[in-house]
């Protein structure tokens, strides 16, 4: 995926109808401890900051990293959203991402930095946990 010279990314159409039905095009992005963003579907980020608020005053730098940068984006009418400036420099992001659902969120990577990071875990071979994942 490539974002635009405005810095807007188009959202795939196979995530655009349930973003517009169950977060009517409203999401939140922010920064994201592994390099990347992540946007959140609105009811998703609201149940994050939640438990977010809850945590003890020795995290309150994670809560600073997450809801600091927190900023409100919609989905337009061109199934795009953009991306705040600041946020794109901080996840290095120039123009070729890769944007992909990770449950109930979706994470924006810089396309060299993600590929980077997927060689560096893959050589460093899969831990106990998911070794013993069993696919049914």
């Amino acid at each position: 995926m490539t974002l635009d010279q405005k810095s807007r990314l188009t959202v795939p159409a196979k995530y655009k109808e349930e973003l517009m039905t169950k977060a009517g095009g409203r999401m939140v992005v922010s920064k994201n401890h592994e390099g990347c963003l992540s946007l959140y579907p609105l009811p998703v980020w609201e149940r994050f900051e939640a438990e977010l608020l809850q945590l003890s005053i020795e995290h309150e730098g994670w809560r600073r990293l997450y809801i600091g940068s927190a900023t409100d984006v919609d989905i337009d009418g061109g199934s795009r959203v953009l991306i705040p400036p600041e946020l794109r420099v901080w996840a290095g992001l120039e123009r070729d991402v890769k944007f992909m659902g990770v449950g109930a969120y979706f994470e924006l990577w810089d396309s060299a930095r993600f590929d980077a990071r997927e060689t560096a875990m893959i050589a460093a071979g899969r831990p106990e946990a998911v070794r013993n994942l069993v696919i049914r």
